[in-house]
């Protein structure tokens, strides 16, 4: 991708959280930014009018079921693709710059697989596809020349750290995610058993969609980002670690083998991330608002009580171990926050759930693509299993 011209994207994902956010970032810098192709799951109607918005000739609806609703809420000329291989086909267009996979679960990692084979760079704030193929997805990306840009506040902040920092990275000694703790940091071990989804979906700082509001309570969300991190920056998991931070105003932080510390700060608004993805490696003022110093009382910093919320021992464990394991770690965590919200399992037991499927795994190393998806659909059984019982 030529520097000094309008990105142009490809959304997918563009009726949830991050992908409304990315709608606001592009309006707001019309003269760098151009959608030129939007898709999303089964919201036909927020999809319909933001085509008409935005103007696109692609768009793209993974339920196939909603075709026709979508098609007679369209102007003429705009090009519907159906169904996963739409989504492919999208990621693909030869017009496209960069692709912006905001898809929640596993649907965006095929999609970002045709991206690279075509050459696109990748944003992506799915943390699914470096979770169960970051082996894959960055090897492939080596090979092809492409870009992977971090939109997760936390990596995005990390990547911004390491910048004039790309080298070897013996002198990097820990990547430090910072996690807001969600809503129940200081509620005691035993009284985590009466949380109610309504509870859990209340985030003390972030407004996102629930699966990730969940994540981010019992700590799966942090647990999915140092996984994702290893393979973004080639960091060993020995060397990743995590801090609660409840203003979630430092968004991450490098530290170096001479005990110097650098620090991403900003709001607390994804639009930085999005916006610095997107423009990268330029800096383009747009209508972000910077942080107030004066008005800030104070940055706390505390250890994770692993014990309580041993969501990030078994993200450890899954790393270290590597092959099909982080793949079966994020498809039981996704089944189990579906049975909490569902009311079939109670809040600590999607930590039960998760440890279970992950013992009784078999790990397959060096897996390729479709062991890597028999072990997802595996564990996913399994799952379904344990919150049945």
């Amino acid at each position: 991708m030529s520097l000094g011209k309008k990105r142009r994207v490809v959304l997918l994902g563009s009726t949830g959280s991050i992908g409304l956010s990315t709608l606001k970032v592009a309006e707001n810098l019309p003269e760098e930014i151009e959608i030129i192709a939007l898709a999303a799951c089964s919201s036909v109607g927020v999809l319909a009018e933001q085509v008409r918005a935005t103007g696109v000739k692609h768009v793209a609806i993974y339920d196939p079921s909603k075709e026709s609703e979508l098609r007679a809420l369209l102007p003429s000329g705009v090009k519907i693709h159906i169904g996963p291989e739409g989504l492919s086909e999208i990621a693909s267009l030869a017009e496209a710059d960069i692709v912006l996979i905001a898809i929640v679960g596993t649907a965006g990692l095929q999609p970002a697989l045709a991206a690279i084979e075509a050459g696109k760079d990748l944003a992506i704030a799915s943390k699914e596809i470096l979770v169960m193929a970051g082996e894959i997805i960055t090897e492939r990306a080596a090979e092809k020349g492409v870009r992977i840009l971090p939109v997760d506040s936390e990596h995005n902040a990390i990547f911004q750290c390491l910048e004039g920092h790309r080298g070897p990275n013996s002198e990097i000694s820990r990547l430090i995610l910072t996690a807001s703790g969600g809503p129940f940091r200081e509620t005691p071990a035993a009284d985590l058993w009466d949380v109610s989804p309504e509870m859990a979906l209340k985030h003390p700082t972030w407004e996102m969609g629930p699966k990730i509001t969940i994540d981010s309570a019992t700590l799966f969300n942090k647990g999915l980002e140092m996984i994702e991190a290893r393979w973004l920056f080639g960091i060993g998991m020995g060397r990743i670690e995590a801090v609660i931070h409840p203003q979630s105003i430092v968004h991450s932080m490098v530290e170096f083998t001479d005990g110097s510390v650098l620090a991403q700060l900003s709001r607390t608004d994804m639009g930085f991330p999005i916006q610095y993805a997107l423009t990268y490696p330029a800096r383009k003022k747009g209508a972000l608002k910077p942080l107030d110093f004066a008005r800030l009382s104070k940055l706390e910093f505390s250890a994770p009580r692993l014990e309580d919320f041993p969501a990030l021992t078994l993200a450890r464990e899954a790393g270290l171990m590597g092959g099909t394991l982080p793949a079966v770690f994020n498809a039981a965590n996704e089944i189990a926050v579906d049975a909490f919200r569902s009311g079939k399992i109670r809040f600590p037991q999607i930590w039960e759930c998760v440890a279970e499927v992950m013992r009784k795994h078999g790990t397959i190393q060096s897996p390729s693509l479709d062991t890597i998806l028999r072990a997802d659909t595996d564990a996913r059984q399994a799952a379904q299993a344990f919150c049945e019982k």
